[in-house]
């Protein structure tokens, strides 16, 4: 399975799904900075999903209606940053779909994922990505699981690594560096995090005109299924705060 991830930049990059679809066939198409309201239907071969209605700066899923059928799309409300409370660019910062992979007789649940910006710290968007496997495990429990997407986390990623490999998924880093725009912050932030699936390759796609670079997952069903034993804590054992946010 082939899954593109790209950051459009405020939408800027958007002219480019259509060529980034035909050059590279991808099963799913995971977007991150895109204007909902201007979304197609149809990118080539791969039909919209769904995407975020509530964000300025909004996510979206396509995916091959050839291959896979939607069984259930939905968006997820994260721990909000300062960023977010002031700005208000994103209520909902994960969108996760559960489709049926006709080709393998099976189930995957595949998400596009949005950070709070570099102004937060690391600790919320590690609640954030702990918070966003939690939500994707109910979604489809026992599932494989793919998350991609804008992680913005820069440095200090053994430490992520750690955390998410306690909760049971597996931290994939992209060939290359995904972000040019600050010379202090260039590194990997797009990234992939995964249950149930071995990932193959996750290769860095040419600059467009976003400051991130798209990249490209390839991925296969792993032999092991996911069970009780490695995946997240259910959100009963999660401690909520008030007003359905997590407690870090």
């Amino acid at each position: 399975m082939k899954v593109i991830s790209y950051n459009l930049r405020k939408n800027r990059a958007s002219g480019e799904l259509i060529a980034l679809a035909e050059n590279h066939d991808p099963d799913v198409l995971c977007l991150q900075e895109c204007d909902t309201l201007e979304l197609p239907e149809e990118i080539g071969l791969l039909h919209l999903a769904d995407s975020t209605v509530r964000n300025r700066l909004g996510l979206a899923i396509y995916y091959r209606m050839d291959r896979f059928t939607n069984e259930r799309t939905q968006t997820f409300a994260l721990k909000k940053s300062l960023h977010d409370r002031v700005l208000t660019p994103a209520h909902e910062r994960l969108i996760g779909t559960r489709l049926t992979d006709l080709a393998a007789h099976r189930e995957i649940v595949v998400a596009s994922f949005h950070a709070a910006p570099l102004t937060a710290l690391n600790s919320l968007r590690r609640n954030q990505i702990r918070t966003a496997h939690e939500e994707l495990h109910e979604l489809g429990p026992g599932l494989p699981t793919l998350m991609v997407g804008d992680y913005n986390y820069p440095i200090f990623k053994g430490r992520l690594g750690d955390h998410i490999t306690q909760s049971g998924y597996d931290l994939t880093l992209s060939d290359t560096r995904t972000y040019t725009r600050y010379k202090f912050f260039r590194g990997h932030f797009d990234l992939a995090t995964s249950i149930g699936l071995t990932i193959d390759s996750v290769e860095t796609l040419p600059l467009g005109t976003s400051d991130h670079l798209p990249i490209l997952v390839t991925s296969t069903y792993s032999d092991e299924s996911v069970n009780a034993t490695n995946v997240p804590a259910s959100l009963a054992e999660t401690e909520r705060a008030p007003g359905g946010e997590f407690a870090i």
